[in-house]
């Protein structure tokens, strides 16, 4: 008999059950192999390495029926479908996207409720009703085709845009004529982490790709030398003109951007996710001039944000971790000497517009945004006032544009959209959201707290007006804490279900991450990545000594780098936790680097390549600290078969592993999602399912007493 025969055997006499009374789980037959890696002089198994190829029959197996076992539990949680429904209650209202504007058309992003993927749309004017230009839904029944990009010549007359299919990094880029509303014969495949730019005539754009990938193997192999090109339009891709690569450096990543005189071409270069990079350029006007390397050392962040001529402007945090804004003129002789026209301040600057001949500076302080406006000059010209404590994003246009927009948004509120009119010096709503509840039955406090070494850590607290803290409440804590991102207030409608529960959601800005710029970013990373773990772990101590929650009543929560976060912690403090949900997690560190984009974060990470960097990433692995016989909390792993990014079997090792190893009969289960990836373009239905997945799973497994009927 076949392996794979005895498997679905032993799996059909698994048995669901869980709770009080009840006897313990048994989990699908996972083979162990007497893998074995030597790491530097240090041996470590790895019995799950199968599980690396989700394809393989074997692996099929294993998938099905812990999906079986895992909906089976599901699906007998009484308040499951009463949550689900309540969620896409709340979902279904109108949203939109930040408008942007380009000779005279304004192009839209807007969802009516449900729709799996927002539609774009075109208008000369906002006033009137736009015309549909590009609708996702039409291109594939279940919603997986997602747009991932898009570029409008400068005479808007011309559309390049990516389509992502089942949630999958690469992409297919293709050319529509914004008037006709067709497509053009235009089709470039093997894109990923690209954007497109115009020429300023429209006779094509500059855009990476890779070279074409093993497709059989494309969802895990290693991507490597990313090559920049142009695409005349009317062309075959194979006639793509190559325009820079750079063959010693495989690792290099290419970002072209044509400035809006047309006059250069601007190539940011990035190593993987170190937010140190390099800008080379080219004169578009000379003909066969050579890419001119501009800032090359790699060793401060450069952010392009336009040009005057032969002087271009940047955002860095060369000399000023915060981050500044300075000129560099092209015209003089190499190395460059940066002249400062906006200092650092005491917030950290995270974006840079020029609009309305203004800077549009988005300073985060404190993690929420604070805007302000400068003159070319660097004169302060004053701030665009903002409606609370939350988010805002956006400013786009040209530097003579009278207008731009932006939206604002809070754990609270959900997303508006604003005009602000430079003569005006105001801003004006123009797309608020018409709601079936009311955002003013909730609130957000921020809270400070202090870290294993004194460190001061902020953290959001979200809850429905009137809760006691009593020690008793729901909480699900979520971070993230890497690669420089900054965990800002957003809204999702599914957290108003939550804290209509009696929830409380809690974000805290972890160290890793950029809310308080490069220094805080590095204070997380590497050798030091420990403090990002003892930063949650001292957020998870907070909320109960000041008694929002207690152990039982709390859960973490975390995707991808958050996911890491959450397998850390849960490891590292298994009696700290009521329940645990890590999401497309990156749990076996000493392999990550092996697949996909994955050797990109070792800049955040380090490598278990390198002798030094082995003792520090293998002190923490999640997979790698699983303890036979520990009693772990509740746990809901969730991952998807098509994630390119943090391929799956990361979390199907932890998964195996971590029930191979549970020592009491709490659930280890995990939720493994068909046709979708790491996250960006899931359909709604999709994200609708799995939030209610979660909310029942720890409804059940925290305890939470709620109104079935409600």
């Amino acid at each position: 008999m076949k392996r794979t025969s005895v498997f679905i055997l032993f799996v059909s006499l698994a048995i669901i059950a869980f709770g009080k009374n009840e006897r313990a789980f048994r989990y699908p037959d996972a083979r162990k192999s007497d893998q074995v890696d030597n790491y530097h002089g240090t041996k470590v198994a790895d019995p799950y390495r199968w599980l690396e190829d989700p394809d393989s029959s074997e692996s099929r197996a294993w998938i099905e029926a812990e999906n079986k076992i895992t909906f089976d539990f599901l699906g007998k949680i009484p308040q499951r479908d009463v949550i689900k429904k309540r969620i896409t209650e709340l979902w279904d209202y109108e949203k939109f996207g930040v408008p942007f504007k380009q000779k005279e058309r304004y192009f839209i992003s807007r969802n009516s409720g449900l729709q799996n993927q927002s539609v774009l749309y075109v208008a000369s004017d906002l006033k009137e009703k736009p015309r549909e230009l590009l609708d996702p839904n039409a291109l594939a029944k279940d919603g997986t085709i997602a747009l991932g990009g898009l570029a409008i010549s400068d005479d808007a007359k011309l559309m390049a845009y990516g389509l992502a299919t089942s949630g999958s990094d690469w992409q297919t880029w293709k050319v529509r004529e914004i008037d006709a509303g067709k497509d053009r014969g235009d089709e470039l495949k093997w894109v990923k982490f690209s954007s497109a730019s115009w020429t300023k005539d429209g006779s094509g754009f500059f855009y990476s790709r890779y070279d074409q990938p093993d497709e059989k193997n494309q969802l895990r192999s290693q991507v490597y030398n990313q090559k920049l090109f142009f695409h005349k339009i009317g062309s075959a891709q194979s006639a793509d003109t190559l325009v820079y690569e750079r063959p010693d450096q495989k690792e290099w990543l290419f970002d072209g951007e044509v400035t809006d005189d047309g006059h250069y071409l601007v190539i940011t270069v990035s190593k993987g996710t170190d937010p140190h990079n390099r800008i080379f350029y080219e004169d578009l006007g000379a003909p066969g001039a050579k890419v001119i390397e501009l800032l090359p050392k790699g060793d401060a962040a450069w952010h392009f944000i336009d040009n005057e001529g032969a002087v271009f402007f940047f955002v860095t945090d060369l000399g000023a971790p915060l981050g500044r804004i300075v000129a560099v003129d092209t015209s003089k002789p190499l190395p460059v000497s940066p002249r400062e026209i906006v200092p650092q301040s005491a917030d950290k600057l995270e974006s840079v517009t020029l609009v309305g001949d203004r800077f549009i500076a988005n300073y985060l302080h404190h993690a929420h945004s604070l805007v302000k406006l400068f003159k070319v000059g660097g004169i302060a010209n004053g701030e665009v006032a903002l409606p609370g404590l939350g988010s805002a994003s956006g400013f786009p246009g040209k530097r003579h544009d009278r207008e731009t927009f932006y939206s604002f948004t809070s754990y609270t509120m959900p997303t508006a959209i604003f005009r602000y009119d430079f003569d005006k010096q105001a801003s004006e709503p123009l797309y608020k959201p018409q709601l079936k509840f009311n955002p003013n039955d909730y609130t957000t406090e921020q809270v400070f707290y202090q870290s294993a070494d004194g460190t001061r850590v902020p953290m959001f607290l979200s809850y429905k007006k009137g809760m006691q803290r009593d020690g008793q409440n729901a909480t699900y804590l979520y971070g993230y804490g890497g690669f420089d991102i900054s965990m800002t207030p957003s809204f999702n409608p599914a957290l108003l279900d939550w804290m209509e529960m009696g929830g409380i959601y809690a974000v805290a800005n972890l160290r890793g991450g950029g809310e308080y710029g490069e220094r805080w970013h590095e204070a997380g990373e590497k050798h030091v990545k420990q403090n990002v773990f003892d930063d949650f772990i001292a957020a998870a101590e907070y909320l109960i000594a000041h008694k929002y929650t207690s152990t039982p009543r709390l859960s973490i929560g975390g995707g991808s780098n958050g996911g890491l976060l959450v397998g850390a912690c849960m490891t590292q403090r298994p009696d700290l936790f009521g329940a645990a949900v890590p999401s497309v997690g990156v749990m076996d560190m000493l392999r990550f680097q092996k697949f996909t984009i994955g050797w990109a974060w070792a800049s955040d990470y380090s490598s278990s390549d390198d002798p030094n960097d082995f003792p520090f990433i293998y002190a923490y692995s999640p997979l790698h600290h699983i303890t036979l016989g520990c009693c772990y909390p509740p746990t809901l792993i969730t991952t998807a078969d098509h994630d390119d990014r943090v391929v799956p079997a990361h979390s199907f090792k932890f998964a195996a592993t971590l029930q191979a190893a549970q020592g009491c009969d709490k659930p280890v289960l995990i939720r493994i999602e068909t046709k979708a990836g790491h996250g960006a373009g899931k359909p709604t239905t999709k994200i609708i399912d799995e939030i209610g997945d979660r909310w029942a799973f720890l409804v059940k497994t925290l305890g939470m007493r709620i109104d079935g009927k409600r």
